[in-house]
C-alpha cells in the first residue's frame, strides 16, 4: 500500500513537471487575432502575453476608434489563447493523473 502511495507522489510530481514544461512551451506558441477588417493585429503566446500589434495607418488618425479597435482585438486574443493554454496544460495533466478505483470519472 505504501509502495503504492510512494508511486503515486511520483508520478504527480512528473505530472507537474510536464505541466511546467508545457507552460514552457506555449511561451514560444504564437497566436494572431485580426480586427474584422485587419485593420489592426495583434500577435500574443499561448501564455498571454502579446508579442506584438500593427495598427494601419488609418486607425491613427481616430483615437476612439484605435482605443475600441485595441480592446476588441486584445481581449479576443487572450481568450483565443486562453483556450488553447486550458486545453494543452488540460491534456498533460490528465494524462498524468495517476489511475486511481473510482476516480475514472476525471478521465
Amino acid at each position: 500500500m505504501f509502495g503504492d502511495m510512494m508511486g503515486m507522489m511520483g508520478k504527480l510530481k512528473e505530472t507537474q513537471k510536464k505541466v511546467e514544461e508545457t507552460k514552457e512551451r506555449l511561451h514560444s506558441v504564437l497566436i494572431d487575432e485580426n480586427s474584422n477588417d485587419n485593420k489592426l493585429k495583434v500577435t500574443i503566446t499561448a501564455n498571454r502575453t502579446i508579442k506584438s500589434i500593427a495598427i494601419d495607418d488609418e486607425l491613427l488618425q481616430d483615437k476612439d476608434m484605435l482605443e475600441d479597435y485595441l480592446i476588441l482585438t486584445i481581449n479576443k486574443a487572450i481568450e483565443r489563447a486562453s483556450t488553447v493554454h486550458e486545453t494543452e496544460v488540460a491534456a498533460v495533466a490528465k494524462a498524468g493523473m495517476p489511475n486511481i478505483p473510482g476516480m475514472d470519472m476525471f478521465r
